[in-house]
């Protein structure tokens, strides 16, 4: 693998966006904590400097304060999120103790319902297989890895089958947004997709205060009841996890799916050993980490790997980077499924705000996998993969895949 040069380094090159792994190289060894020029952005991308950001919770937020924008002529922009400290963060972008009390909310509602899911995503993925295969042809991001996490995050949710294809749109439109890339003439379109998905979520939210289920709604309806959130914070939950409950699952799938199908050697053990199948899914989560990155804010004025950090600017923790470090992973651009520590990557992220739907992105995973083995002989790469264009994610467009 070449290293860029550090000088020009363009984080929205077509170049690095399609394939970051040669700018991830870069920045490691010339410039782990790089300022993006003309920016208050940082990139940092080795894995000491990575874990010890997400562990310094004081001096970084998770608040998502500002987004990195593509611009047609000079710099990239920073776009404010934060509305000069208006803004309400949940969840993910939120920090303890508000995030602590959301992830034990959504929590209550995953944790007991996983382990008796699993045959109903089996089942629907085995639905979704039949609907996309057509003459030996599949594309595997479009049919499965995109359809099966939404799918199930409606279904914990409590929102109707018949919605999904429409939260799809809207959930994708969502993290458009905050990849970057964004054309004049789209903008228009993500800006009325996200007021969309609020207003639906909000109806819904209205609707189960009249008649709460066992779902995510009913319990967010007995939190706003009980006096622990608002019903604009509970619809705000709702509004992340449809706009990226999917997205970490829907990379996992279809990356995998991709370095089996360029990997013949690789389908003939996991179908001969398929408790196997486990471990290479953390291989793709480290070779290809679904989401490239997330946001901090830097609270106070301070440093990390020896460089200053004003207050008020932005980090973007590259986990793509840290979880191809070779001074953490031996032939860390290699598949091994006997790793040692296979599961120490930063794939689901660090610390207090690890994935809260790790474990539900496993099952589907598996699921998805074990049957496209189960389902063939030989899986190929058929012309047209594409990659989402995006510095937040790294996710297929499209996989087609021929299958024997």
């Amino acid at each position: 693998m070449t290293t860029l040069p550090l000088d020009g380094i363009d984080i929205f090159d077509p170049v690095n966006l399609d394939d970051p792994n040669g700018l991830y190289r870069a920045l490691r060894e010339g410039s782990p904590v790089h300022r993006v020029p003309g920016t208050d952005f940082y990139l940092v991308s080795t894995w000491e400097l990575v874990t010890e950001a997400a562990a310094r919770v004081d001096d970084f937020s998770s608040n998502l304060t500002g987004m990195l924008v593509q611009q047609p002529e000079g710099p990239p922009a920073t776009f404010d999120m934060d509305g000069g400290g208006r803004a309400v963060h949940v969840l993910a972008t939120a920090d303890d103790p508000t995030h602590l009390q959301h992830r034990r909310l959504v929590l209550q509602s995953l944790g007991k319902r996983i382990r008796a899911l699993t045959p109903a995503v089996e089942q629907l993925a085995d639905r979704l297989w039949a609907e996309g295969l057509c003459e030996g042809r599949i594309d595997f991001a479009g049919a499965m890895a995109d359809a099966l996490p939404l799918a199930v995050i409606a279904e914990l949710i409590g929102l109707p089958e018949a919605d999904v294809p429409q939260l799809l749109g809207w959930a994708y439109d969502s993290t458009e947004m905050l990849g970057g890339v964004v054309t004049a003439d789209r903008l228009g379109q993500l800006v009325t997709s996200s007021v969309e998905l609020a207003g639906y979520l909000h109806a819904r939210f209205v609707e189960a205060k009249d008649e709460p289920r066992d779902d995510l709604l009913g319990v967010l309806v007995a939190a706003s009841r009980a006096g622990e959130l608002t019903d604009d914070v509970a619809v705000l939950i709702l509004i992340q996890l449809v706009g990226a409950g999917g997205e970490s699952t829907a990379g996992l799938i279809a990356s995998a799916a991709r370095l089996l199908a360029t990997r013949p050697d690789l389908q003939e053990l996991l179908r001969a050993e398929p408790a196997r199948i486990d471990a290479f899914l953390d291989e793709a989560l480290r070779l290809e980490s679904p989401f490239r990155a997330h946001h901090r804010h830097v609270v106070a004025d301070t440093t990390l790997g020896g460089v200053a950090l004003p207050a008020g600017s932005h980090l973007l923790l590259l986990w793509g980077a840290a979880n191809r470090d070779p001074a953490r992973f031996e032939r860390p651009d290699e598949l091994d499924l006997d790793r040692p520590s296979i599961r120490s990557h930063l794939a689901f992220g660090k610390g207090a705000h690890f994935c809260v739907g790790s474990a539900l992105a496993r099952m589907e995973a598996t699921a998805a996998i074990a049957l496209l083995l189960d389902r063939s002989t030989e899986v190929t790469l058929a012309d047209g993969a594409e990659w989402v264009p995006s510095i937040f994610v790294r996710r297929h467009l499209r996989l087609p895949l021929w299958v024997r």
